[in-house]
């Protein structure tokens, strides 16, 4: 497939071959699982500003209503939504339209693999979005990839099947896909170590304690808009440790060559520092349609009529190591890559655990990582675990949080 073409802009500022490649390439068809989040309206916009990309398949959480918008804009061929009464309601609303409608994990599947999918962008939140992503890479489809946990939860399944398979893993996270461009055609062996970024969250600067911080008050980052999970996984730096798991697998390097810094500015995406001593850095403006667009791309660069980054007036930027004490689920991350094999998935499902309980005022936000951290003490570690070991592990852990929180007064609010 010919994958160069134009990306739509204002007609004076498309050169010719853009127009000779958008009419000859075939078009390369997208689903999306996660559509009416923040990556998956993103990537949409995305979409609609490249003539040679058109959306196969839609999957959606509960929003009906966007999700309906969306499948007039679009006209995906198959969507799907994972609750089944919101499949219903949409069924009823769309009754004349030819889209085929699926609901559950089955049918979230049923879009992933369709026969006509070349690249599936996974944005599901959560755990939720492994089983579809796998059985994707099964199917032979390429992965943009934004949904971290699936690689955190099983890092060694997935490498083994890509590399089985023969497909591609494009990471789409701001980080990721930073250090991806930075290390495409180098060798592995010349990299000292990969620095990855973080804004710091809504609590940087906060003075004095975290006691008594709000859910609105987390969810309020300063810099990305994004979902509930993720910006409070943001504030406790969570997310973060959650990338350093990600970069582990993604990248095939061992926890010590994987850094974080804080950078306020989210004016560099990543760096990578070579054997020799040089560092390379990837910069950009703060909106995920750039890696989005990459992803969709890849391997080419294309025209886009995003704005360019002005250093002039991005003025000084700032790097700071991260205060482990003040942010403990990142340590907790930390020293969890060291150790592999299932503790990755205890972390990740005790956090989405404790993040929901939190969002839901049932424990103070300075639980979250104590609640996981309990979790984790009581998890008996296996090295190598397969996938139902990975799933039943998920279960125990979010089961063990639930009556943790129950019986533990420290985490009654």
């Amino acid at each position: 497939m010919n994958k160069q073409s134009a990306i739509r802009t204002p007609q004076s500022s498309i050169p010719d071959t853009h127009e000779m490649w958008a009419q000859s390439a075939r078009q390369k068809k997208i689903a999306i699982l996660g559509s009416t989040g923040s990556i998956g309206i993103n990537t949409l916009e995305v979409i609609e500003n490249l003539p040679f990309l058109s959306v196969s398949g839609l999957v959606a959480g509960k929003n009906v209503e966007l999700l309906e918008s969306q499948i007039y804009r679009f006209n995906p061929s198959k969507v799907a939504m994972m609750d089944e009464e919101k499949a219903s309601e949409l069924r009823k609303r769309l009754v004349n339209h030819p889209c085929k409608i699926w609901s559950g994990l089955s049918g979230i599947i049923e879009v992933a693999t369709a026969p006509d999918v070349d690249l599936v962008v996974s944005a599901i939140v959560g755990a939720a979005g492994l089983i579809p992503t796998l059985e994707a890479i099964k199917a032979g489809k390429d992965i943009a990839l934004a949904n971290k946990e699936t690689m955190v939860m099983a890092g060694e399944i997935v490498n083994e099947l890509v590399k089985e398979i023969g497909v591609n893993i494009l990471p789409v996270d701001s980080e990721h896909n930073a250090v991806f461009q930075i290390l495409e055609g180098r060798q592995r062996e010349d990299i000292e170590k990969i620095i990855l970024t973080a804004s710091g969250g809504p609590f940087r600067d906060r003075k004095g304690d975290f006691e008594g911080i709000t859910p609105e008050e987390a969810l309020a980052h300063p810099r990305w808009l994004m979902g509930p999970k993720i910006s409070i996984d943001s504030a406790t730096l969570m997310n973060k440790g959650l990338e350093v798991i990600e970069a582990h697998y993604l990248f095939h390097l061992p926890a010590k060559q994987i850094s974080v810094v804080i950078h306020p500015e989210s004016i560099v995406h990543s760096l990578v520092e070579f054997i020799d001593g040089s560092m390379m850095a990837q910069l950009g403006i703060t909106d995920m349609r750039v890696p989005i667009s990459y992803c969709l791309t890849y391997p080419e660069r294309l025209l886009t009529s995003l704005p360019k980054l002005s250093l002039a007036e991005a003025g000084p930027l700032h790097f700071f190591s991260p205060d482990l004490g003040r942010f403990p689920a990142l340590r907790l991350a930390l020293e969890v890559v060291e150790k592999g094999g299932s503790w990755p998935a205890v972390l990740n499902a005790a956090n989405e655990a404790a993040v929901d309980l939190f969002l839901k005022e049932k424990i103070a936000f300075t639980n979250i990582p104590f609640l996981i951290e309990q979790v984790l003490e009581r998890h008996s570690p296996l090295s190598h675990p397969n996938l139902e070991e990975i799933l039943a592990i998920d279960r125990w852990a979010r089961a063990e949080a639930e009556k943790l929180r129950i019986s533990d007064c420290r985490l009654r609010i």
